[in-house]
């Protein structure tokens, strides 16, 4: 499948205790934010600096700052920390100390940054620098709404917040500082299994079960078509699965039809953990407006114009990341028997230019959107060994 499929799920292995924030605003604050990658990215400062670019993670507990960054910015750091998420390995880095992020928009408000780690792959899967991320510790200092229409995040006062919308109330439960609900997942061919899962933003899938659940219920073997997943991966390295599709996911009374499905195959691990059946992502969160409200212990959904929107109605069947200033596109993985193979693509290749457009003008985000579309796509590749460019016919098309 394509790289869409990139999470972050991290899982802190080794923490010390940090000093929660104040809240300190009482109206309402509406931040807009990009979306790089399916991944929700605001602008924020580390000690004054200037503005860097921090995903939102309910999958993450603490804030993080990339190992350059800290670098960068001079931050004092010490010790060792260990942290492992998605994927079966887990990465080094090290404790931040004296140092805080802010939002412009949310004055007076600030928070202690915890951990420095490399994830040199984030920046390159999200297309553009990534510096931080943020998760738990600052999401239950408010109430989030987040809405993925009009890209916006409003922070509401998380003791005066009162819901009067026509959304559905959604208790959730913490495990690892993650915030889980109950769902009901019914497979193709199978019966409903309601099981907990979490509830990832930081995730650009739309379901990912994990591997004992997967297993435990013999869902691969239920599939009526899934194909090899490529191009995914997190804080442990690479994820290992087959994507194909559930009959059904539901979460409270709302129920969502033909959900594209990571049958994760790990053997350690965030998707390796039996106490979970899985991750809920982001391309279900966006087909609400969601709610964050940690402090009653809840989600709030309510649909959005993308409520009814299909999962998955074109892929190109090739991963793709970036290098450098993140304008040059190379193809990491081509799966067999996709619309890239079958137009000749093959790994290593760089894509110059689609449809006469120099890649330079183009985002690896808009990258994607388009090539999620069934529609015929001119390519110009340039090839290790090939003196002239390359041209190339892709039609991406449903895959699973």
């Amino acid at each position: 499948m394509h790289s869409r499929f990139t999470t972050f799920v991290l899982v802190p292995l080794t923490l010390t205790a940090t000093v929660l924030a104040s809240q300190t605003q009482t109206r309402p604050v509406t931040v807009p934010f990009e979306l790089a990658n399916r991944h929700i990215v605001l602008k924020a400062r580390v000690n004054s600096s200037r503005p860097l670019a921090f995903i939102l993670d309910t999958g993450a507990d603490q804030a993080i700052v990339m190992t350059t960054v800290a670098t960068e910015l001079g931050l004092k750091t010490s010790g060792t920390v260990m942290v492992g998420g998605a994927g079966a390995g887990q990465q080094a880095g090290a404790l931040v100390q004296n140092a805080t992020w802010a939002l412009d928009e949310l004055k007076g408000f600030d928070q202690p940054v915890a951990m420095a780690l490399p994830l040199m792959q984030l920046s390159t899967g999200m297309g553009q620098d990534i510096d931080g991320i943020v998760g738990t510790t600052f999401i239950k200092q408010f109430v989030l709404e987040v809405d993925y229409q009009t890209r916006t995040i409003t922070f509401h006062n998380r003791d005066t917040f009162t819901y009067a919308g026509k959304g559905e109330s959604i208790p959730i439960e913490f495990y690892r500082a993650h915030p889980t609900v109950s769902a009901t997942v019914t497979s193709i061919g199978g019966q409903p299994i309601t099981r907990r899962f979490v509830l990832d933003l930081g995730s650009s899938m739309a379901l990912a079960l994990h591997s004992p659940f997967v297993k435990e219920n013999g869902l691969l073997g239920a599939q009526a078509k899934t194909v090899k997943l490529i191009g995914a991966g997190g804080a442990g390295g690479s994820v290992t699965g087959q994507v194909g599709r559930v009959e059904s996911l539901q979460i409270g009374s709302y129920q969502l039809s033909q959900v594209l499905t990571v049958f994760t195959e790990d053997t350690a691990g965030a998707f390796a953990d039996a106490n979970l059946a899985g991750n809920i992502g982001m391309q279900v969160a966006s087909r609400f407006k969601v709610f964050l409200d940690y402090g009653r212990n809840r989600i709030i959904l309510e649909p959005s114009a993308a409520y009814r929107d299909p999962f998955g109605v074109a892929s190109p069947g090739m991963a793709v990341r970036t290098e450098g200033d993140h304008h040059t596109f190379r193809v990491k993985e081509v799966l067999e028997n996709s619309p890239a193979s079958d137009a000749g693509i093959k790994a290593g290749d760089l894509i110059t230019t689609v449809n006469g457009t120099p890649v330079g003008q183009l985002t690896l985000s808009k990258l994607i959107e388009m090539f999620e579309k069934p529609l015929t796509y001119e390519l110009t590749i340039k090839r290790a060994g090939v003196e002239d460019d390359i041209r190339l016919r892709l039609t991406p098309r449903k895959i699973v």
